[in-house]
């Protein structure tokens, strides 16, 4: 798989510098530079790349206008590249994959290649099977009103209560009651409004029993309920902290970043 990629920067340098970079990096192929926000968006509109590393910074049409420019059209994946650490939050806003501070460290890229390709894969994949819905309504029409409806067994298949022996009692826990899920070997603290309890179960375990629509991994040690989610702090080294309604903070490991996209409006 090859990831088609245009560099968006007004520093000639920059660009150089990510080009050298992203050399070592086979499956990406460099289809153009562009040197300002305008010139973006008619190569974007018209070369249809993958992905574009996207300056934030720049006269004129910053990378922010660049990506509104596109939104009529199926838009690349977009990494911002800033030298402000303040943009962190408003590049969750945009959906990027991931932002990257100047100048670009060589794990960090590496890791938001990794995340460029997961998503073109999962892109990809639902692209194929939607082609394939479309062939089937044409030549097995019967077939296609035989197929369960997607939404019914998604969610049967999550937990409504969860049954929790704490302290010789067993107490029978509303899911939509708990706020956050602490990791502490192979146990696992649940937090509601008024109350924490032990369960003896791992994080991957309980992970599987719980709406990934409602309960995400934001961390190795921690789960949190998006619903309860009120602030966004970015932190330092690309890391933030999301505040509960309860005002407890949660720190987002670098590994998560992408989590706050799918909720920060």
């Amino acid at each position: 798989m090859t990831i088609r990629t245009i560099l968006v920067d007004d520093e000639k340098l920059a660009i150089q510098g990510l080009m050298l970079r992203l050399q070592a990096f086979p499956d990406v192929e460099i289809i153009d530079t562009c040197s300002n926000g305008r010139e973006a968006i008619r190569k974007i509109k018209t070369e249809k790349p993958d992905l574009v590393f996207l300056d934030i910074q720049m006269p004129g049409f910053d990378g922010f206008s660049v990506v509104k420019g596109v939104m009529e059209i199926e838009p690349p994946l977009i990494v911002f590249v800033t030298a402000y650490q303040e943009h962190a939050v408003r590049a969750f806003e945009a959906n990027a994959v991931n932002y990257l501070m100047k100048p670009v460290d060589e794990d960090k890229l590496a890791d938001t290649l990794e995340r460029v390709r997961v998503r073109l894969a999962e892109k990809r994949s639902a692209e194929e099977a939607e082609k394939l819905k479309s062939v089937l309504a044409e030549v097995a029409p019967d077939a296609m009103d035989a197929m369960p409806d997607e939404g019914e067994p998604a969610a049967a298949r999550y937990e409504k209560l969860i049954n929790i022996k704490d302290k010789g009692q067993i107490f029978r826990v509303d899911v939509d009651s708990i706020e956050r899920i602490e990791a502490a070997g192979d146990y696992m603290v649940i937090y509601t409004a008024d109350n924490s309890l032990i369960l003896r179960e791992t994080m991957k375990d309980l992970e599987r029993r719980l709406d990934p629509r409602v309960f995400q991994r934001v961390h190795r040690s921690w789960i949190v309920n998006l619903n309860n989610v009120r602030q966004v702090k970015p932190h330092t080294n690309g890391e933030c902290f999301l505040v509960l309604e309860s005002g407890a903070d949660v720190k987002v490991s670098r590994s998560y970043r992408d989590v706050v996209a799918r909720f920060v409006h």
